[in-house]
């Protein structure tokens, strides 16, 4: 089958055409970037997914009632601060960012997104905000995606940037994007600022389709510590700059932008695990051949998300009882007699035969790999799910020992 899209190599969120972005210093992080915006330079579309966390940060309370209208094109975007658990004090806060981000940026204020990640309960330090607002649209270029991309990591040690391209008839289009997350990183989204955009024309609706499908395979299938955020968001923004005819679910080419941003979406989360706080090793937990959708999902989720299994893959420890004990956990159809467990090629458990002491000499190798696939047939039906999860190390501890100290 013909590959649906290519990868743009060292592309990113201005990758499609008519966005900008920048990243700029307000002072609210030493001595780096800490303050992005990103813009498309005319009017688009745009669709948004959000936390499930009940305690929902003031952005994100903000960002809801933008997102409903379905034409927003730029976004302002701070690090430091969650503005979260601040009360109606901090919903104003957010609305005075996003209202002097717009009138920078030369856009209605309903149609300027804003996003903040950091400490947890802590006040916006206004004044250095509503500069550092005015900063970022003034620093705003076609080419500035890599520099937005550094200014809004936390704890992430590396920025995390991705983008496709991919044509219908004689038109090309390109998605691309860029996110955050390190710590704090669990569904429903995980822990993280995505913002991805896209020059075709999508009309609201259909764009807000796409963008949950293509999440919900990537970014809700992601975890580092179980943990959810308050400030979860993810972006969408389609301008139509590339020309063509606008694409619909009923148009054809639309299953190559789903293709190419579903792609674009996974190797962002991907990307998360990866630099995990104190990752050393990428999982992947797949479950196949379970009762249901959910159990699959259940299962490998369990897995994924336990401290035991998590702390053996750290130590390289050959310890599969740890994955047998979280499928038992999971509340998923099992049975030891129907189980079957393997660390990449390696099997070490066979409905009720236990491996051999070469098996497990060979699954040590395989768990001081950096990224191996832990796969469980449960022997139930026929339905799988994925799971992308890092381990559990001395460093991570140690980041959240002392993280607002």
């Amino acid at each position: 089958m013909k590959e649906q899209f290519t990868w743009i190599e060292g592309g990113g969120v201005t990758s499609a055409r008519g966005f900008l972005a920048s990243g700029v210093e307000a002072g609210l992080k030493a001595s780096r970037a800490d303050m992005a915006m990103l813009l498309s330079d005319r009017p688009c579309s745009s669709a948004a997914l959000f936390t499930s966390n009940a305690m929902p940060a003031a952005p994100v309370i903000y960002d809801r009632e933008l997102a409903r209208g379905g034409h927003c094109r730029g976004v302002v975007v701070n690090v430091g601060c969650a503005n979260a658990a601040t009360g109606r004090a901090g919903y104003a806060d957010c609305a005075a960012t996003g209202k002097a981000a717009a009138a920078a940026a030369g856009i209605p204020v309903s149609q300027m997104f804003v996003c903040s990640t950091g400490t947890i309960g802590r006040r916006l330090p206004m004044d250095r905000v509503l500069a550092g607002a005015r900063m970022a649209a003034a620093a705003l270029k076609p080419d500035g995606g890599a520099e937005a991309a550094r200014a809004i990591l936390t704890t992430d040690t590396v920025p995390k940037e991705a983008a496709a391209r991919f044509s219908v008839g004689r038109t090309e289009y390109v998605v691309g994007g860029m996110c955050k997350g390190a710590g704090m990183i669990c569904p429903r989204l995980a822990t993280t600022l995505i913002f991805i955009t896209t020059d075709a024309a999508v009309a609201p609706a259909a764009l807000k389709q796409a963008l949950k499908t293509a999440a919900e395979k990537a970014f809700n299938r992601i975890t580092v510590d179980g943990d959810q955020s308050t400030n979860d968001t993810c972006i969408l923004l389609a301008n139509g700059a590339a020309g063509g005819p606008a694409l619909s679910p009923s148009a054809p080419g639309w299953g190559k932008f789903v293709a190419a941003l579903s792609a674009t979406a996974l190797s962002l989360a991907r990307q998360i695990v990866r630099d995990g706080e104190g990752a050393s090793k990428f999982v992947t937990v797949a479950v196949r051949d379970a009762a249901t959708p959910a159990d699959a999902l259940a299962a490998a989720r369990a897995i994924a998300n336990s401290p035991l299994f998590k702390a053996a893959c750290y130590g390289g420890d050959p310890n599969w009882g740890r994955v047998i004990c979280a499928v038992g956990n999971s509340g998923a159809k099992c049975a030891e007699a129907k189980t079957r467990i393997w660390f990449d090629d390696v099997c070490v458990f066979d409905r009720g035969k236990v491996a051999s002491e070469q098996a497990n000499a060979r699954l040590a190798d395989v768990m001081k790999q950096r990224a191996f696939e832990v796969r469980v047939s449960l022997g139930m039906g026929r339905a799988s799910d994925a799971v992308y999860t890092s381990d559990l190390s001395h460093e991570y501890v140690n980041i959240n020992a002392d993280y607002t100290t």
